[in-house]
């Protein structure tokens, strides 16, 4: 009796979830887009979370548009409840939570990428020329990453909010820079000396290759993962520090944010007196855009894990007809075609 297999090659894009970025990515003729950036299209945490940022970034910037006028304005008696004409409410002052909220997200917001973008450049420059170039460098700039490490950030943070600047969004910036950028940086330090000992290193070493050529065109490509995880982390904290010291009264009162929103929530007695949508629209908003920064850093590390590729593509496999799991590998199954 004759036998017959039915293999399938496993490739990304077969594999891939076809979402109308992807089909419109693909559509276009002559565009040649990067593995990395076509597979991260064809995730669905990838364009569920791209899709959430988009949105509240939408919103942040067409706030003069959906909410026009001054969002401190006193608009109505305080406290009420959700209506028609307020959507979600009125603060204890009798302002409008749904203008504070939409208003609320351009500072929020900004601090929280402008954080993550400075603290993962200083991360790359640090870590990365510390764990390359070692030496009285390398010993260097640990030296100044374990001080800022062993410093409890939470502390540190008060204590600079409490006796340096006014509280403006430019001065949390800085603050939330400074106690942010250790801990990138010593992750991207200890990936650089993994990859210096690579062979692919070594081989552009002896092809004479200088060390910043080395850097720019194979140590940093590799840790592209990396890189964007440290971005989408410190947003993330930035985002999370802000909210927190701000509601802690080491902001500015006077400047519309989430935290601020949640700090006056807090001193009016929100949850004392029931009134929920003073502080839920704000806490609830910080929650979805970490959200969305969370679902894209682990698409992009689906995307650039070796390992958690090949899982997903064992396991797409598996859905195939003909295919069965053995060994912990997808293997095709044996089907008899008729005949001795």
């Amino acid at each position: 009796m004759s036998m017959q297999t039915d293999l399938l090659e496993p490739t990304v894009p077969d594999l891939a979830v076809n979402t109308p970025a992807a089909e419109a990515a693909r559509g276009q003729r002559g565009l040649k887009l990067p593995y990395w950036a076509r597979a991260v299209l064809n995730s669905k945490k990838a364009t569920a979370g791209v899709l959430i940022a988009v949105l509240f970034a939408t919103v942040a910037l067409l706030a003069p548009v959906i909410a026009p006028g001054d969002p401190s304005d006193f608009v109505a008696r305080p406290h009420q409840a959700p209506s028609a004409e307020h959507w979600f409410g009125t603060t204890g002052q009798g302002q409008d939570v749904f203008a504070q909220t939409v208003w609320g997200g351009r500072s929020t917001l900004a601090v929280g990428l402008a954080v993550g973008l400075l603290t993962t450049v200083i991360g790359v420059l640090v870590g990365v020329g510390s764990g390359y170039f070692g030496g009285v460098v390398d010993e260097s700039f640990s030296l100044i990453m374990n001080i800022f490490l062993i410093v409890p950030s939470l502390p540190l943070l008060v204590v600079l909010s409490a006796f340096i600047g006014s509280g403006s969004p430019w001065f949390m910036i800085l603050v939330l820079t400074i106690t942010g950028w250790a801990w990138p940086a010593r992750v991207m330090r200890s990936q650089a000396i993994s990859l210096r000992e690579k062979d692919f290193v070594a081989a552009a070493r002896v092809s004479g290759e200088g060390g910043m050529r080395i850097v720019l065109s194979e140590i940093l490509p590799n840790m592209f993962s990396i890189v964007v995880a440290s971005f989408l982390g410190s947003g993330i904290f930035a985002i999370g520090a802000q909210a927190a010291l701000e509601f802690l009264g080491l902001g500015n009162p006077s400047v519309v944010s989430w935290g601020t929103n949640l700090y006056w929530a807090g001193n009016n007695a929100g949850l004392l007196t029931g009134a929920w949508w003073t502080f839920v629209p704000a806490g609830l908003c910080i929650a979805l855009i970490a959200f969305a920064f969370v679902l894209m850093n682990y698409a992009i590390d689906e995307v650039t894990n070796p390992r958690l590729r090949a899982r997903g593509a064992a396991v797409a496999l598996l859905k195939r007809p003909g295919f069965s799991l053995t060994e912990g590998r997808a293997t095709p199954v044996l089907r008899p075609t008729g005949g001795d």
